[in-house]
């Protein structure tokens, strides 16, 4: 189960590896708090009336592109960034009290039995606030979830090292590499999802209202837009935000390794 806050989160942080575990036949359920609402249409030629409406559909085809079943929403609204911040709406995400997400999430978890939780990093990987506060909510829920006759047995969070924070402040000034990077020792799994280069390419793609000309990738050099895009589609790194199985090594060889009660899944 991979739980983020808006459409396109997923196919940033984790298209590549959950179209890996899809194709060797693990059940991925995807959970999105938002729709977008808030979200920046960055390709002038789109007419676009209702953008949540636009940014679901964009979150479906993203997940066909991968290879993973439609997403479950959470109903939460987009709380924005910048001039489009939603303080006075009272469902905006960054205005929901954190147990009342948790709560939401944890019916989810019961239904799914997933054996594996995958979130946002503490930082909310650039500090945004639906970022932080589902980070809060999921690492909440998977802690009380451990009463279920299957409860979840690992809770991992989305992280890059302190190299590739650097070359993403290249493109985010405001992104200190040292507050929200990791150092290497803290990465347990690294997943190469370089063979799934187009799959991850084809979900980023289908985001069109966030992807386009006027976005911060569309307004890249190609020699920029090259880096970027081998940072994001060659390989995935996760940190260990807990777990109720045992940890055989470390690094781990990838997020099943060593997980109780699951069928052989080969990393």
């Amino acid at each position: 189960m991979a739980v983020f806050a808006h459409p396109d989160d997923e196919a940033f942080s984790v298209g590549g590896t959950l179209a890996h575990y899809a194709e060797r036949g693990v059940k991925v359920v995807l959970v999105c708090a938002t729709r977008g609402e808030a979200g920046k249409i960055t390709d002038p030629s789109m007419t676009v009336t209702d953008l949540g409406m636009q940014r679901e559909q964009e979150l479906i085809r993203a997940c066909e592109a991968l290879g993973i079943p439609a997403p479950i929403f959470l109903g939460f609204h987009d709380s924005g960034r910048a001039e489009r911040v939603r303080t006075g709406d009272p469902l905006a995400l960054m205005n929901a009290d954190v147990l009342d997400i948790e709560a939401r999430i944890r019916p989810l978890i019961e239904e799914h039995q997933p054996q594996v939780i995958v979130t946002f990093d503490p930082h909310g990987g650039y500090g945004h606030i639906d970022h932080l506060q589902i980070h809060r909510a999921t690492t909440a829920a998977f802690h009380s979830t451990g009463h279920l006759p299957h409860p979840p047995q690992r809770l991992y969070y989305t992280a890059f090292n302190h190299q590739a924070a650097e070359g993403m402040a290249r493109f985010n000034p405001d992104l200190d590499p040292l507050l929200y990077g990791v150092s290497d020792k803290s990465i347990v799994v690294r997943m190469d999802v370089a063979r799934y280069a187009a799959r991850k390419k084809a979900a980023l793609a289908a985001h069109g209202t966030q992807m386009g000309p006027e976005s911060r990738m569309g307004q890249m050099t190609d020699e920029d837009r090259q880096m970027m895009e081998q940072r994001l589609l060659g390989g995935e790194g996760f940190s260990l935000g807990g777990s109720r199985a045992s940890v055989p090594r470390y690094p781990l060889g990838g997020l099943f390794d060593g997980v109780d009660y699951v069928m052989y899944v080969e990393d």
